[in-house]
């Protein structure tokens, strides 16, 4: 009877550019063998079907080293199928439509106009300032919205698989993800359906928001901002000279953290 040993050497794993493994190669002694079928079915029978997320392929003899000893490959990859036999690739999809804040100030007061003999007072690019507030207005703000969709075999998406992208949800990226610096990409979460035996469709949703350095508020400069920040600003009355009134300036701004941090790399599709 044919015998089985795994040899822990000459294996030889892939990668794609998501730094996912898309192949690998993992070496069999076969000792004892009648021939190259026996030893093809001995590894066959003793392998696993599964290895790292990646689906038993192939079983190859490479090598017969003498009359009943065999060195067998056996090939594992990454096996998504749709119906017509053709590798589903991933799908991704965006758009730049960005969504609405509510904002105090402005870049910048473009003018300033005021009946004859009468200046206008200056309110430090508030918005709709009063006597007694200053009322805002809500603007469209750049967030670019993208999905992908990946198939990921069943053995990968475990309870720990799943739990991990429940934890991730609602976090902004702690390292650089798909380009965007840290800060600025927000995990809307995922949604999967299972194919079948063998893998799951999973889309992830994300948002990003530019970081942002420099900015001014009325008289407060040098102002930095991660894209999932909260910035606020707070007001006090102060005398227009010129304008002889009192108006609303900003005498603070606030950056607040509204969302952890997380690690996208447990997302599993790379980074």
């Amino acid at each position: 009877m044919a015998r089985v040993e795994q040899a822990f050497f000459d294996r030889t794993q892939s990668m794609n550019n998501y730094g996912n493994y898309v192949t690998a190669d993992v070496p069999y002694f076969v000792f004892d063998a009648l021939d190259e079928d026996d030893a093809v079915l001995a590894v066959h029978g003793y392998s696993s079907e599964w290895f790292g997320g990646l689906r038993r392929d192939a079983v190859e003899v490479e090598e017969r080293i003498n009359e009943d000893t065999f060195k067998v490959i056996v090939r594992y990859q990454q096996h998504n199928t749709t119906d017509d036999g053709d590798d589903p690739e991933t799908v991704y999809t965006f758009d730049t439509g960005g969504g609405t804040q509510h904002i105090t100030q402005s870049l910048k007061t473009v003018a300033r106009y005021s009946p004859p003999d009468s200046v206008a007072p200056d309110f430090k690019s508030a918005i709709g300032a009063t006597g007694e507030s200053v009322e805002g207005v809500d603007v469209t703000v750049p967030v670019y919205n993208f999905s992908e969709t990946h198939y990921i075999a069943t053995a990968q998406v475990t309870g720990a698989y799943k739990a991990a992208l429940f934890y991730l949800t609602g976090k902004v990226n702690s390292a650089a993800f798909r380009g965007f610096a840290a800060g600025e990409v927000l995990f809307l979460g995922a949604s999967g359906s299972k194919r079948g035996e063998e893998d799951w469709e999973i889309t992830f949703r994300f948002a990003a928001s530019q970081n942002v350095n420099g900015l001014a508020v009325g008289d407060i400069l040098g102002i930095n901002k991660k894209g999932w920040e909260y910035l606020w600003v707070r007001y006090a009355d102060d005398e227009d000279q010129a304008a002889k009134v009192l108006v609303k300036k900003p005498i603070g701004v606030y950056i607040e953290k509204v969302y952890e941090e997380g690690n996208f790399a447990g997302l599993g599709i790379g980074t």
